[in-house]
């Protein structure tokens, strides 16, 4: 059959999409574009109220068209009833099934080998545990880079996030498995490793074998590879923290932190359920910054959380002129199913529509401050990957992405560079010395 894959969401579900991508292709079917498939997947994501009502409609019009549909990722766990009154008709893939996408595959296939029609009921396929994450061939959106899914799970309760009765409480991998794991990568040819999970600082809290310990082991590995480590809360990262500051000393890891602190008003955070005060996030960053000069800080801030007043907005507004993070990821708050947020009342819409475009328009001056600051910048940086514009795409140590449109390096190797301009999503270099 002709299948097509459609990721939406977090890295892990990129991962996730990979490894279904490769056993499609080892059973035989064709990876196509969506207008020429049979079977479309829809590897779903919950997390925001649009992408949930995106999807959804993408459900029905498959369904209307008179197209199979698989439905995996996160929205099946939630929001089984929403999928099936928008396509009776569709199949399901739990979260934690992936390696079972062949069975869905093979029940749709049986009624077309047939010579005579056969009415066939929707297979639903759910797992209690997770299988199949790890150490299993991967068919790759970028050849140069390795996912790794450190965990699955999280045992956190923040009152807005749907994700934790998604993927259930922490379960987290075998750290051999995960070595052998990057290590198969590596021997792909990929020169760079993500570490994804819902937290990466949580890996290991429940099999007493933390991240830190982890992130030794997997440096250890021969090779030319960077390491970039995805998020990490702050509630989890605190109890580490002197640890993964020694880990994140070694060559090999990208000098950059994914902290989400959500808001900068304390009072919102403990609205939130967060686990953590701005002063301890703050204390995360200057730890990080004090041992690593040029650090790069990603984050994310949920907008109009029920209860935010203009002072607590304000207070994330003057966090974000202070600590100038070089992305931020900006959600407008919007209620999910389950959630303890639920319960909250909400913002007025048109509030929490300002407040956003007043943060984007802040965030968009310290991004241009800092590509300015970056002007004329001379230094090492790692041949990454083929860039999609014309040339190669490196990365500063601290992973700030450095367009080269001519260079004699490859992926995997290392060369000098000045930066000499900037666009909004990269810098662009020109070679100094190829080493």
């Amino acid at each position: 059959m002709k299948v097509h894959v459609s990721t939406f969401g977090c890295s892990a579900n990129q991962a996730s999409a990979e490894v279904m991508m490769a056993t499609i292709r080892s059973l035989g079917h064709e990876l196509v574009s969506e207008k020429n498939a049979d079977v479309v997947v829809l590897n779903t994501c919950t997390v925001k109220y649009s992408t949930e009502q995106k999807i959804l409609h993408k459900i029905r019009e498959l369904g209307e068209k008179g197209r199979e549909v698989i439905v995996a990722g996160c929205m099946p766990e939630v929001q089984l009833e929403d999928i099936i009154h928008n396509n009776p008709d569709a199949h399901i893939l739990g979260v934690n099934s992936i390696s079972r996408i062949g069975d869905v595959l093979n029940s749709i296939a049986e009624p077309q080998l047939s010579s005579h029609h056969i009415s066939r009921q929707a297979l639903h396929v759910f797992s209690s545990e997770p299988q199949g994450f790890i150490n299993v061939p991967r068919f790759r959106f970028n050849s140069n880079i390795h996912i790794c899914q450190l965990s699955q799970g999280c045992n956190n309760a923040c009152s807005y996030c749907i994700v934790r009765f998604v993927r259930g409480p922490l379960k987290s991998f075998n750290p051999d498995s995960i070595i052998e794991d990057i290590k198969q990568g590596v021997a792909e040819g990929c020169r760079e490793i993500w570490l994804t999970s819902q937290d990466n600082a949580q890996y290991g809290t429940d099999i007493g074998y933390l991240l830190p310990q982890l992130l030794k082991r997997i440096c250890d590995i021969p090779g030319d590879f960077k390491v970039r480590v995805g998020m990490m809360n702050p509630f989890s990262v605190l109890p580490i923290l002197d640890e993964l500051l020694n880990a994140f000393d070694h060559d090999k890891i990208y000098k950059l932190i994914h902290l989400p602190i959500q808001s900068a008003s304390n009072d919102v955070l403990k609205r939130m359920n967060r686990l953590h005060s701005i002063e301890e996030a703050n204390h995360i960053i200057n730890c990080f910054r004090d041992r690593f000069d040029d650090l790069t800080l990603f984050t994310d801030i949920i907008v109009g959380f029920p209860g935010e007043q203009d002072a607590d907005f304000m207070k994330t507004v003057e966090w974000v002129k202070e600590y100038k993070p070089e992305k931020v990821n900006i959600s407008r708050y919007t209620p999910r199913p389950h959630t303890k947020a639920l319960e909250y009342r909400n913002i007025d819409s048109r509030i929490v529509a300002q407040r956003s475009n007043e943060l984007h328009a802040v965030c968009e001056e310290v991004k241009i401050a800092v590509r300015k600051s970056m002007m004329g910048w001379k230094g090492r940086v790692f041949i990454s990957k083929e860039a999609k514009v014309k040339g190669l795409m490196a990365r500063t140590a601290s992973y700030k992405p450095v367009v080269i449109p001519e260079s004699s390096a490859i992926p995997g190797s290392y060369c000098e560079v000045e930066i000499f301009d900037a666009t909004p999503g990269y810098f662009l270099g020109r070679t100094r010395i190829d080493i």
